[in-house]
């Protein structure tokens, strides 16, 4: 008998069989609160994969005893959509439940607004996107939006145990013997993923034969053979992988050198040099600066190298370079500056060059006033000399801020109090 996979089969029949998502669905929380008062609003759940969005969705609808079809914004056409409204005018209404609701193009998009606009469909979206960025505006108004977390390793054992003793979806009917170290491994490299930690015991029991005794015996090297293929929560172009990437950059800036290499490994995981060469040259400059100057070529140098390099060699000169950007000291103050004076300009405070530092390589200039007060610095001791380079409506704006980030930045900065103190 073709059998549907143990993951689908062990989807909750009501919230209250949920497995995390306490936030959500816990005594209280809201999706609690809308079965207690028998009233479903049409939402996005957004989350990572295996994190059981479509089950919740199909756990609210029948925890309320409601009508409900199961769609795909991909796969299914907008013919598809036009039965099942006619499907809820029939009934009375319909809870939709799309997945990749991410992935609805305009056409069945427009169809489906009249209708959430009514009530007659109750929209129960589920992606993998921040809806933020990735749902239209049009459907992302008319929806609540709850996000999924990822489960704990406790939340997927709990699952699987479930699955092991469940007589009439799972293995309770089967002898089955599984060690502690194997229930770890797979709830712990399964990342969050339950769908992925079914689909592995699911392996596991069916590609064990049983013992003499009757009993199926799965232990730790059995478990790790059937998890080969750890789940990871992103790829490259997912929007989880967005989030890696921010606190990528982040630990760099907060010098958390072992939090930066974590998440620089789930990017090498992810197989996304681009985006780490990028991040990592934006953030010698940005982050590091005149605190530590040389950080920026070094950086640069060593994403050359791993481009040459490539996979899995690339990680090498990538981790010097990670480790030296983490733990240098820290500056933003000259890109700072920048947006200071870019500010000032963009808002129309630009004022009137100075006539001495105006062009003066061209018949006439003189006639003109323009650069004849012009004092030329290397004709003065230190190649310094005491004269106004802004405009008037600016001559006492001060942009850059030196901090004492390193000595690099204190030299620096000493230079500046001396050149500038005509501005205070």
């Amino acid at each position: 008998m073709n059998r549907k996979p143990l993951a689908y089969r062990m989807r909750p029949e009501n919230i209250k069989e949920v497995i995390g998502q306490e936030h959500l669905v816990g005594p209280g929380k809201i999706l609690a609160r809308m079965v207690e008062a028998k009233q479903l609003a049409s939402m996005i759940l957004f989350g990572p994969p295996g994190t059981g969005k479509t089950s919740l969705a199909m756990a609210l609808t029948k925890s309320l005893g409601l009508r409900m079809k199961l769609m795909n914004a991909v796969t299914d056409k907008k013919k598809d959509m036009e039965i099942a409204v006619e499907e809820a005018k029939m009934q009375g209404g319909l809870v939709l439940i799309l997945d990749e609701v991410h992935r609805l193009d305009k056409g069945k998009q427009d169809f489906l607004l009249p209708y959430l606009e009514n009530n007659l469909i109750t929209l129960i979206g589920c992606t993998t996107s921040n809806p933020y960025h990735a749902i239209n505006p049009a459907i992302r108004s008319r929806c609540h939006l709850f996000e999924l977390h990822s489960l704990t390793p406790a939340n997927v054992k709990e699952a699987m145990q479930r699955a092991l003793n469940d007589s009439d979806k799972g293995y309770g009917k089967e002898t089955i013997s599984i060690t502690d170290e194997a229930l770890d491994h797979f709830a712990g490299s399964a990342n969050g993923d339950l769908r992925s930690a079914l689909n592995g015991l699911e392996l596991a029991v069916a590609s064990t034969p049983s013992a003499d005794d009757g009993v199926i015996y799965i232990d730790l090297a059995t478990a790790e053979e059937c998890m080969q293929k750890k789940s990871f929560s992103h790829d490259k172009d997912g929007d989880a992988h967005y989030d890696v990437l921010s606190a990528f950059q982040k630990s760099i800036r907060g010098s958390d050198v072992d939090a930066a290499l974590h998440y620089l490994g789930r990017l090498i995981e992810a197989g996304d040099l681009d985006s780490i060469g990028r991040r990592m040259i934006v953030t010698a400059y940005e982050d590091i600066g005149l605190a530590n100057p040389q950080a920026g070529p070094r950086a640069i140098a060593a994403v050359e190298a791993a481009e040459r390099l490539g996979f899995p060699e690339a990680r090498i000169p990538l981790s010097v370079a990670i480790v030296e950007l983490a733990l240098s000291p820290k500056s933003n103050t000259a890109y700072k500056a920048l947006d200071a004076a870019l500010s000032d300009i963009r808002s129309g405070r630009s004022g009137e060059i100075p006539a001495h530092l105006k062009d003066a390589h061209y018949s006439g200039a003189k006639k003109l006033g323009r650069g004849v007060e012009y004092a030329y610095p290397h004709n003065y001791p230190g190649s310094w000399v005491e004269q106004q380079y802004l405009p008037d409506s600016l001559k006492n704006r001060q942009y850059y801020k030196p901090k004492n980030s390193g000595k690099f930045e204190q030299a620096l900065g000493q230079v500046y109090e001396k050149t500038s103190k005509n501005k205070k």
